[in-house]
Parts: structure tokens; C-alpha cells; sequence
């Protein structure tokens, strides 16, 4: 299994460099998150001096410059940051970060000029500030041109108004990329532009904080801007084309969490050999019984095979190549793969994987929504079909 084998023995383009990163994620994991993860889950969020921490050991610019405090690194090493924070048994926790360093901060990396970039990104990269991404809303998820926030400019300003659901640190965020409306509202129209809001600007308010059926240490909320104004270099990126931005992180989001999937697919299927090795039924351990040792070597040669493509397509889009057919197909399948995984696995634990006190009980409600935040799997499967013509 995963824990086992070096990366350069699993995919031979990992270099040295993507296994020491490993093993300081995974390290961090089993020293500063598991023995307190679960006080997380109860307060609703992962504590900001965690993120801190991590800030320091460079986990949270892995991609971005060393002249921001970033480490240069690449696709592959986001796969393996992903993969670890998965294995961590608390979805909650590995979202929390991975919307920072993954879903939302890169919008800022792509499209900021270089004041905004300077101004925010080594805060972001240092865990100083925490960033979330508001481009969801309770009529448009993967419909984005169905959004109705709009943004209108009044001279030197720009004014805001709208909400947005579900957004991932969404209570205890620091800056916050908001996709709006900037062309005509009436219609399905693409003029979306994105802009960056600060924590505590007059007219944006959290309107509640969300309780989630899993991934409870992750601060959700619903957002509201009433008349929000912004001065006109909190447009970020160009007028009218961050629905454009938005489709092109969506590939790197999609890739995240998939391998995030396979992470806690993965650890899942090491909890269920576990139990059943040490579980005695009927005379024997439950791992004597053939359909068990079958059903979790079957899972374990689908959750190999899906990394497997997880990690090809990581080195082809840092190669530069054009994956976007297959990164929909990560999320599609990683995300339906990790639950089939999961109730398996919470299935040979037999009463005890419907115990809250289990890994695996909180794994199955985390896995739930691998479905469907990021891009439904239906949503996913069109975007296939899309590209087999």
C-alpha cells in the first residue's frame, strides 16, 4: 500500500524532492493533526495557528515563487500535498487547507497584477491571512453563468451586492476572491469579473455559518454583500473574464480533489485490513473469510489504478499539456471510487464503523461529498462526453 513504498518506486518522473515533502506532510499529519483533530470537528473549524504552522514549514505555497516564500515546486507536488492531507482520516482539515493553497489563492497568482501580489500573496503563503474562493450560490454551483451577485462601478469604486453559499472558510477567511456579475444581469451571459475582498469592508457580512452533514472542522458559510463598495483596484484579472478564470482553476481544483479522494481511499482500505487481520468471528480472523480479502484487494487495485492516472495527468499538466477531459474524469471517478472504497470498508467493520468514536465512520460522512462539491459527477460526465467527439 501507499504508506509503504516510496514515491520514486510508485511513479518513477517523483523526484527525491516530492518524497521529502512527503514525508514532512506526513509527519506533520501524524504529529500536529491526528492527536487533535477531533476538538476541530467539535469547535467547527481548524485553528488558525495550525495554518500558521504549516505557513512556516512551506506547506502552504508549494507551487508559488520563493520570492513570495513559495517553494517552486510543481502538479506533482500538489498531488502528493493533497494525498497526505486526505490520509489524515479528517476531510474537514485537508479542504481547509486545500482551498487556501488550491482553489483560491491561485486566483490571485494568475490573474493579480504585482501590487496585488505582493500585498497579499506572502501573507497567504505564510498562513498570516486565510483565503477562500465565493463563486458559488444557492441557484449556481457548476452553472456559473447562472450567478446573480452583480458588481456595478460608481466612478472610482466598484459596488457589490449578492451572496454566495457554501463557501469553504467562509466564517473565519481573511481575503475572499468573489466571482460577480459585470455585464448585463438578465440572461446566461459570461461578463463575470472577480474582485478581492477583505475581512470586516463595510457591506460584507457572513449571514450564517453552515452545519455540514461531514468535513465538520471546516469553517462554511453563506456570504452576503449589501452594497459592498470596493475601490477599483479590487477588480482582479481583466473586466468581464473571470468566468474564464474560474473554468481554468476549476482543472487544478478537480485534480486536488481527486487525489484527495485517493488519499483517504487509500488509508481507508489500511483501517479495514486492520480490523478485519485482528477481528475474530466464526473461529478465525474476518480476514480468513475469502470475499472480504477479495472485495478489499479489488478496492485496493482500483484506488492504485485511479492514482496511477492521478499522477500521469499531474506531470502532464506540469508539463504543459492539455488535460482538461481528463481531469474531469478524475473527479468523476475518484469521487464516486472513494465512497464505493469507504462503505466498504465501513462495512467489514461491522457495528463498530457506526460508532462516531471510528476513523471510518467519519470518513464515510467526509467522502460524501467528494460527489459532489468541486463539480457534481454528472457535471463531470457531460464534460467527458463533451470532449469524445
Amino acid at each position: 500500500m501507499m504508506s509503504t513504498s516510496p514515491l520514486s518506486q510508485v511513479f518513477p518522473l517523483f523526484t527525491q524532492e516530492h518524497e521529502m515533502f512527503q514525508s514532512s506532510v506526513r509527519r506533520f499529519v501524524r504529529e500536529c493533526v491526528e492527536p487533535f483533530a477531533l476538538e476541530w470537528e467539535e469547535s467547527g473549524f481548524v485553528p488558525r495557528e495550525v495554518l500558521r504552522q504549516m505557513g512556516d514549514l512551506g506547506f502552504l505555497g508549494v507551487r508559488y515563487p520563493a520570492e513570495y516564500g513559495g517553494a517552486g515546486m510543481d502538479t506533482l507536488a500538489t498531488v502528493v500535498l493533497a494525498e497526505e492531507l486526505g490520509r489524515s482520516t479528517f476531510g474537514g482539515f485537508a479542504i481547509t487547507v486545500l482551498v487556501h493553497t488550491d482553489m483560491a489563492s491561485p486566483h490571485l497568482f494568475h490573474a493579480g497584477t504585482k501590487e496585488q501580489q505582493q500585498r497579499y500573496l506572502p501573507d497567504i503563503i505564510a498562513g498570516r491571512k486565510i483565503a477562500a474562493v465565493a463563486m458559488t450560490e444557492a441557484d449556481a454551483g457548476s452553472d456559473l453563468q447562472s450567478m446573480r451577485t452583480t458588481a456595478k462601478r460608481e466612478g472610482d469604486e466598484w459596488v457589490l451586492n449578492g451572496s454566495k453559499m457554501f463557501i469553504t472558510n467562509g466564517v473565519h477567511g481573511d481575503v475572499f476572491f468573489v466571482a460577480a456579475k459585470t455585464g448585463p444581469t438578465s440572461g446566461r451571459g459570461r461578463d463575470i469579473s472577480m474582485f478581492i475582498v477583505e475581512k470586516g469592508t463595510p457591506g460584507f457580512n457572513i449571514a450564517r455559518p453552515l452545519k455540514k452533514h461531514g468535513w465538520l472542522s471546516s469553517d462554511t458559510a453563506e456570504l452576503s454583500f449589501e452594497n459592498c463598495r470596493l475601490p477599483a483596484n479590487a477588480l482582479l484579472g481583466q473586466e468581464h473574464r473571470g468566468f474564464y478564470a474560474l473554468v481554468k482553476n476549476l482543472q487544478n481544483e478537480r485534480i486536488v480533489l481527486g487525489a484527495q479522494a485517493m488519499g483517504e481511499a487509500s488509508r481507508a482500505i489500511e483501517l479495514a485490513h486492520e480490523w478485519v487481520t485482528q477481528r475474530q468471528a466464526f473461529g478465525g480472523s474476518l480476514w480468513d473469510m475469502q470475499t472480504i480479502r477479495h472485495r478489499l484487494a479489488w478496492r485496493a487495485s482500483q484506488v492504485e489504478a485511479a492514482r496511477s492516472f492521478i499522477y500521469t495527468t499531474a506531470w502532464r499538466d506540469a508539463a504543459g499539456q492539455q488535460v482538461a477531459k481528463e481531469v474531469s474524469m478524475i473527479k468523476a471517478l475518484a469521487g464516486t471510487l472513494v465512497n464505493e472504497v469507504i462503505y466498504d470498508c465501513l462495512q467489514f467493520h461491522g457495528g463498530m464503523g457506526f460508532i462516531r468514536e471510528t476513523a471510518i465512520e467519519r470518513m464515510a460522512r467526509d467522502a460524501r461529498v467528494q460527489a459532489i462539491g468541486g463539480g457534481a459527477t454528472e457535471v463531470m460526465l457531460e464534460e467527458v462526453a463533451k470532449r469524445m467527439a
